[in-house]
């Protein structure tokens, strides 16, 4: 006899949660209810954030629920009366208190993006690329009261290459942990899941990203100056001085020159390139304040003085 699909509550917020979400409405299970943080205004005057699980729960007319803690105990019955087989959460935002997560039949199960016990926390993605690791992956975890310090259900690896972005990582995360999602769910159904208790010896900390951690600082490599740019951006601007501008640094390339670092060096009357404490690099966009991204073509053609060869970048 085959087994009965499960009655899912989801919790997530950006896009990384979307594509679970997505998948479990592929899927045979019944999603009865969807929760996401409240919704937010976003940087632009008179416009909200975007709420990518939100907009998907709502256009597929499932109940939506953004509570502002799930601390209050009517929100811990209003998720009882739920009677939810299981909760799936991704990247949802909130900690769930011990009341929530024994509500639901089988408890809450969590989609982390690394893996654990390495890179618990807030910012995995980008603290796996900045540590220089060679691989990164998707490990669904039993949620218990720590911070993601659960028994492992299912884990599945991904590489990360030398042109890997946080955005392309968080892209092959989002695709095989919706897989690895489904699947687990699936040995839940055939009750042949098995739980690995995590090493905590073994564990190391995502700390949230700082503004601060995206200043750059020349006398760095243009190695380390590259991954800073492909780990940090978009989630933290990575940015330096133009005299008393901030400047922001969307891409560049690795060069083989050398120089004093920060100084421009002379190249062809189409490219900025920069020393940096060992080689340096060719800058390929920036975004100058009150601006929108520009290619270093369009940024020469009104700042061409500013960015000769010989300036030195703060």
């Amino acid at each position: 006899m085959p087994a009965s699909p499960l009655k899912i509550v989801f919790a997530g917020t950006p896009d990384f949660a979307a594509s679970s979400l997505q998948a479990l409405l592929n899927s045979e299970h019944e999603v009865i209810a969807v929760y996401t943080q409240p919704d937010k205004k976003g940087k632009r005057k008179n416009q909200m954030a975007p709420r990518p699980v939100k907009d998907l729960a709502v256009e597929h007319n499932i109940p939506v629920f953004q509570p502002t803690t799930l601390k209050a105990e009517e929100e811990q019955l209003a998720l009882t009366n739920l009677k939810a087989d299981i909760m799936v959460v991704v990247a949802y935002g909130m900690l769930l208190p011990k009341a929530i997560l024994e509500t639901p039949r089988l408890g809450c199960i969590n989609v982390h993006g690394s893996l654990l016990p390495r890179w618990r926390g807030a910012a995995p993605v980008e603290r796996s690329m900045l540590a220089g690791d060679a691989e990164t992956g998707v490990t669904i975890m039993q949620m218990d009261e720590g911070l993601d310090t659960g028994d492992m259900l299912y884990k599945v690896t991904t590489p990360i290459e030398n042109n890997d972005t946080a955005a392309s990582v968080f892209d092959r995360l989002a695709t095989i942990g919706s897989e690895a999602l489904v699947d687990t769910l699936k040995q839940f159904q055939q009750e042949t899941v098995s739980a690995e208790p995590q090493d905590d010896n073994l564990a190391t900390y995502a700390k949230k990203l700082q503004k601060t951690e995206g200043v750059i600082d020349w006398s760095a490599s243009a190695t380390d100056i590259d991954l800073k740019i492909r780990a940090l951006s978009p989630r933290v601007a990575v940015t330096f001085k133009l005299g008393e501008e901030v400047v922001k640094l969307l891409g560049c390339e690795l060069v083989e020159q050398n120089g004093n670092p920060g100084e421009i060096l002379p190249s062809d009357k189409k490219s900025i390139v920069v020393a940096c404490g060992k080689g340096a690099i060719k800058i390929k966009q920036l975004q100058l304040p009150g601006k929108k991204p520009m290619d270093t073509a369009a940024v020469l053609n009104s700042k061409r003085e500013q960015f000769s060869a010989g300036v030195v970048l703060g």
